[in-house]
């Protein structure tokens, strides 16, 4: 059975009461321990498909199961605890919190979760140690590049030992180098961890060098 499984999903915004459809009756599994990367065309779907199965947003249609846990069927409360238990997230944009330091950024989903204060602060220094940041530790974001950032970003989502490892174009606004360092480090710590990895990314090389792609278009149900 497929660590990641979802079927028939189906996605519609209404902007101004127009629709506007994203996913029509998608199919997609990923194997325990894979690490997946989801190409195609701008405005295709690529990042909702990464919301729905992280839990970030909800299908009109179809279900989505993790692991042993239906994603799809549960309540709102239920959700937020898969959430902040089972799944790290990278984005694009960083999202660190600019009043708080690199440690305390990386601690934050720990005491989100509940986790003793002092704990997660320890589990996100020897994070940032392991990711090359032992040295910007105190650092606020404002104080860090963008690989820096990334990688305080990457550590965060590590911090919950997670069973499902999402990042959405996490190379987007990096130069050449840097995304090449951040996709090479994710891909450590995907194989470090045994992570289940789903990566979108306009980037065919860094894509390549993923387990599998898989490629949306127009009109294709994957």
């Amino acid at each position: 059975m497929p660590f990641l499984e979802a079927r028939s999903l189906s996605k519609t915004y209404r902007n101004a009461e127009v629709p506007v459809p994203v996913l029509n009756d998608l199919e997609l599994t990923v194997e325990r321990g894979e690490m997946l990367a989801i190409v195609g065309p701008s405005g295709i779907g690529k990042s909702t498909l990464l919301h729905l199965l992280g839990g970030l947003d909800r299908p009109d249609t179809g279900t989505i199961r993790v692991a042993d846990a239906e994603v799809s069927s549960m309540s709102n409360d239920e959700l937020a605890r898969f959430r902040n238990r089972n799944v790290g997230f990278v984005f694009q944009f960083h999202h660190l919190l600019p009043e708080f330091t690199a440690t305390e950024n990386v601690a934050m989903p720990g005491w989100i979760g509940r986790f003793d204060r002092d704990d997660a602060l320890n589990k996100a220094s020897a994070l940032l140690a392991e990711l090359g940041l032992e040295g910007r530790a105190r650092h606020f974001p404002n104080q860090l590049s963008g690989g820096e950032q990334q990688r305080v970003a990457i550590a965060r989502a590590l911090l919950v030992d997670p069973l499902l490892f999402l990042a959405d174009e996490p190379t987007g606004n990096l130069d050449l180098e840097t995304s090449e360092r951040v996709f090479d480090l994710m891909r450590e710590c995907h194989v470090k961890r045994g992570l289940t990895s789903v990566i979108v990314t306009h980037n065919r090389d860094l894509a390549a060098r993923c387990d599998r792609v898989f490629e949306m278009s127009a009109g294709v149900r994957g």
